[in-house]
């Protein structure tokens, strides 16, 4: 396999794992505004901060990516990826804005509904 095949199916696998991580932190973000606080809402918070350790080893760069760079040397910000280049340029602020919002929101859910 040449290295544009090998590079498209790392795009594929990223682009899987990135819609799948939408679906985990908008699960969490509607869960703790419906006030839905369940067992998904820990799982879903155990995922996002095992990608955070994750992405803390590798120095803020998906390990993804680094596999990627082994086919191709562009500069793109979504060379690696299936996302507009500006989505892939402020993924992690965009996402990291929502995760923290959705925090904030369960601590406050956790806190108003733990009063008497």
């Amino acid at each position: 396999m040449d290295d544009t095949k090998k590079l498209l199916w790392v795009k594929i696998l990223h682009t899987g794992i990135w819609l799948f991580f939408n679906v985990v932190i908008f699960y969490l973000l509607y869960a703790v505004i419906v006030n839905k606080i369940d067992k998904w809402v820990w799982i879903c918070l155990g995922l996002i901060v095992m990608e955070g350790l994750i992405l803390l080893v590798f120095k803020a760069v998906c390990p993804i990516t680094l596999i990627a760079r082994k086919y191709s040397d562009s500069q793109a910000h979504n060379f690696d990826i299936f996302l507009p280049e500006w989505l892939a340029k402020h993924n992690k602020t965009i996402y990291t804005s929502i995760v923290t919002f959705s925090v904030i929101v369960l601590i406050y859910q956790l806190i108003w509904n733990s009063r008497p």
